[in-house]
C-alpha cells in the first residue's frame, strides 16, 4: 500500500510553504500583494506544522504498524529512534548553531550586547536534547521553527508505545469505532482552541504538547481508518470510495479556506487591545479559533490518499515530490534566511519601490535555493551516513522509487 507516498510527499511542500507565507506577510503586504481571502488563508498558514504533525502520524503509521504493532522489543524501539534521529537531527543541529552565530554577529556589528534571555548554556543545551520545547511555559529561541521538531521529538519517544494500540484498533476494532477514537483524541485540541485566549500562537500553558499529541495520533488513526478502505490486493481503493475520495480532495482546501476567511472577518476572533499594544502587524496574528481547522486537514490527508486523480496526482508530480523532499530543509531555513534579508534590505536604506520588489522575488527563489542546498549538502548525507551506520540501506525503498 504504497500508491499514496508520491502525493503525500507534495503535501510536504505544500505545508511548508504555507508556513513560509505566514513568516513572510511583511514583504507581500508591502507589496500590496495581501489581498483579501488570500491574506486570510496566509493569516492561518501556522496549521502548516499542525498539518506536519498529523503527517508524521500518519506516515510513521503505515511504514511500522506491521514492524512494531505486535509488540516492543527495545532493538526494534532504539533502531526507529535512531532513525528518525537520522532524519531531523543533522540539519536541526547545523541551523541552531547558524542561528546563534547569526544573533552573536549582529550583535557585534551592531556594537551592541547580545541581549536575548535564551542565550546562555542552558538553553542552548535544551535544543541539542531538543527538549525546550517540552512543558508548559517553553522558551523559544536559537532557530525558531525547531520548536516543532521538539513536538516531533517527544511524539518519537512514545510512538514504541502508541503503536502496539494502532496495531490492536486495526486488529480488534470496526471502522466506526476507531472513528469514534479519531474524534474522542480531537476533542482537547478543539477545545483548547476555542476555550484559551491567552496566546495567539496556542503554545502557552502546554498548548504545543497538546497539539502535537492530538494531531500525530489523529494521523496515526487516519491511516488505520484508510487501511480498511484499500482492496484486498492493495491494488488501491474500491472505484467508489476513490471517486469520493478524488471529490472530498479538492472540496476540502475549499472550505478550509472559506472558514479562514470567515475566521478572519469576525471582529470578535481578532487579537488585539489590552497587551497587544506594542505587537507589530497585529492584524497578520491567526484568528482565534483557527485551530478548529485541524480535522479538517486530517481528513485531507486521508482522502488525499485513497485517490489516485486530480489534486493527488497533480501532488505526485515530479516538481512537487522535489518539493516535499526538500521541504524539512525550507522549513528549518526559511526564517533564519528572512532575517538576513531584512537585515540587508534595512542596511540599504530599501523599505519599498521597484528595488523591494525585486529583492521580494531574491527572498523567495532563495529561500527554496538555501533550502535545497541544505537538502543536498547536509540533509540528506547526513542521514544517509546514519542509516547506513544502523544497517539500512542509504534512502527508503519508497524514496527511490518516487525518484524514478
Amino acid at each position: 500500500m504504497k500508491g499514496f507516498i508520491g502525493q503525500l510527499t507534495g503535501v510536504r511542500f505544500v505545508a511548508a510553504a504555507w508556513v513560509m507565507l505566514y513568516h513572510f506577510q511583511v514583504p507581500l503586504a508591502t507589496l500590496g500583494l495581501l489581498v483579501p481571502v488570500l491574506h486570510e488563508f496566509v493569516r492561518v498558514g501556522r496549521l502548516g506544522v499542525d498539518l506536519f504533525f498529523a503527517l508524521s502520524g500518519f506516515i510513521l503509521t503505515h511504514t511500522y504498524l506491521t514492524k512494531l504493532g505486535p509488540r516492543i522489543t527495545w532493538p526494534a524501539s532504539r533502531h526507529f529512534l535512531w532513525l528518525r534521529l537520522a532524519r531531523i537531527y543533522p540539519v536541526h543541529f547545523v541551523m541552531l548553531n547558524v542561528a546563534g552565530l547569526a544573533v552573536f554577529l549582529q550583535a557585534k556589528v551592531a556594537g551592541e550586547s547580545v541581549d536575548r534571555d535564551w542565550f546562555n548554556v542552558v538553553d542552548y543545551l535544551k535544543q541539542v536534547l531538543l527538549i525546550h520545547e517540552w512543558g508548559g511555559d517553553p522558551q523559544r529561541g536559537w532557530n525558531f521553527p525547531a520548536w516543532s521538531l521538539s513536538m516531533e521529538w517527544l511524539a518519537y519517544l512514545l510512538f514504541p508505545l502508541l503503536v502496539l494500540v494502532f496495531f490492536r484498533f486495526h486488529q480488534r476494532l470496526a471502522t466506526r469505532w476507531i472513528a469514534l477514537a479519531w474524534v474522542v483524541v480531537l476533542v482537547p485540541l478543539l477545545w483548547y482552541g476555542v476555550a484559551y485566549q491567552g496566546d495567539p500562537y496556542y503554545i502557552s500553558d502546554w498548548g504545543s504538547t497538546i497539539r502535537i499529541l492530538t494531531e500525530f495520533t489523529a494521523g496515526a488513526l487516519t491511516y488505520v481508518v484508510v487501511l480498511r478502505f484499500w482492496t484486498a490486493t492493495e491494488d488501491g481503493p474500491r472505484p467508489r470510495v476513490e471517486r469520493l475520495a478524488t471529490t472530498l480532495s479538492v472540496a476540502l482546501p475549499i472550505v478550509i479556506v472559506a472558514a479562514s476567511v470567515v475566521l478572519g472577518r469576525i471582529p470578535g476572533l481578532q487579537w488585539g487591545g489590552e497587551g497587544f499594544e506594542d505587537t507589530p502587524n497585529v492584524a497578520d496574528l491567526p484568528p482565534k479559533w483557527h485551530l478548529l481547522l485541524v480535522p479538517l486537514l486530517i481528513v485531507w490527508i486521508g482522502v488525499l490518499a485513497l485517490s489516485r486523480r486530480g489534486l493527488s496526482r497533480f501532488l505526485a508530480t515530479d516538481r512537487l515530490v522535489l518539493g516535499g523532499f526538500i521541504s524539512f530543509s525550507l522549513y528549518m531555513t526559511h526564517t533564519v534566511w528572512y532575517g538576513l534579508w531584512r537585515a540587508v534590505l534595512t542596511r540599504m536604506g530599501i523599505d519599498s519601490g521597484v528595488l523591494y520588489a525585486l529583492a521580494t522575488i531574491v527572498l523567495f527563489v532563495g529561500a527554496v535555493v538555501v533550502a535545497w542546498l541544505m537538502w543536498r549538502i547536509v540533509e540528506e548525507p547526513a542521514r544517509e551516513w546514519m542509516r547506513k551506520r544502523s544497517g539500512e540501506r542509504p534512502k527508503p525503498v519508497e524514496e527511490v522509487a518516487l525518484e524514478h
